[in-house]
């Protein structure tokens, strides 16, 4: 990586089938936190700078090459195989049905080791992704924003099931957003069902800002003193949700690089996944269409 980075989001970036009742063949793409995280940003304006950092196989270099060519600063660590994931939506687009039909090799404190950030946004998708040794290195070196999805899934038989998390503690002192949706929230906290208190025990273990997402049902914020309810704004058309944590997190790190404060930066970020979710793929739209979609309510 050239520079410091306002932004740098390290994650792998994914093979991914996507099966929903309007495709229920599949439509093969690419994803991924990084990859989405990656499109949403380059889609805003360049007040802030950002870079990517993954690990991917041959079948994902070509996704490489086209972050490139659309001005994306992107390091591949290689990767013997990428991570391959089936996604499976019902009508209900909040919930899912996930295998995950390959891996690819955790990142090191090695390859880590001349990244500069003053976020860290860390894709886990798989609970091996980050060692806690590698979020505490990381968290020396600037803020550390963690997706927490990949360190509660066990793959059994290629299947994904949602478990605890054994080091949870250790990790979670040294992280200071933590993106979580409604089921992670009830698993993290051992069963706890109100999110308020799911929160404030989060914040207890070190986390200064909790984000919860709750799909059509908008998010809850929490800054260790105050909640923000963030409501969601009204699709055109619900296509498919992949991706719209990813989303959800680009536009909320991208609203705080600014001076946004965590109300503000939850609505951006609320209207960025409501024009990703009308579509297949990552968030393709302007800051204009984003201020349009918070204008209306």
């Amino acid at each position: 990586m050239d520079s410091k980075k306002d932004i740098l989001c390290i994650g792998h970036i994914t093979h991914d089938r996507i099966i929903t009742p309007s495709t229920p063949q599949g439509v093969d793409c690419a994803g991924g936190t990084a990859y989405y995280v990656a499109w949403a940003l380059n889609h805003l304006p360049k007040d802030i700078s950002y870079g990517i950092v993954t690990a991917v196989g041959d079948d994902l270099k070509h996704e490489i090459e086209k972050l490139q060519a659309a001005g994306v600063s992107i390091q591949d660590l290689g990767s013997p195989t990428s991570v391959f994931f089936e996604n499976s939506y019902g009508r209900n687009m909040n919930n899912r049905r996930q295998k995950v039909m390959s891996k690819a090799a955790p990142f090191t404190i090695e390859q880590l080791s001349d990244v500069e950030a003053d976020v860290f946004h860390l894709g886990t998708l798989l609970v091996d992704d980050f060692a806690p040794e590698v979020v505490e290195y990381l968290a020396q070196k600037g803020r550390v924003c963690l997706d927490v999805q990949g360190y509660l899934r066990k793959v059994c038989n290629n299947r994904v099931y949602a478990v605890d998390w054994t080091d949870k503690l250790r990790v979670l002192k040294h992280t200071d957003i933590l993106k979580v949706n409604e089921y992670e929230i009830d698993v993290l906290t051992d069963g706890e069902r109100d999110l308020q208190r799911g929160a404030r025990l989060i914040s207890s273990w070190g986390v200064r800002e909790v984000l919860v997402t709750l799909g059509s049902y908008g998010s809850l914020i929490y800054d260790g003193n105050r909640f923000y309810e963030i409501p969601s704004y009204s699709p055109r058309q619900v296509v498919d949700a992949t991706g719209c944590g990813d989303t959800y997190a680009a536009g909320y790190l991208y609203a705080r690089a600014q001076g946004a404060d965590c109300e503000e930066a939850g609505r951006f970020a609320a209207a960025m996944c409501t024009l990703k979710l009308e579509h297949t793929g990552p968030f393709d739209s302007t800051i204009d269409d984003v201020r349009r979609i918070m204008a209306s309510k």
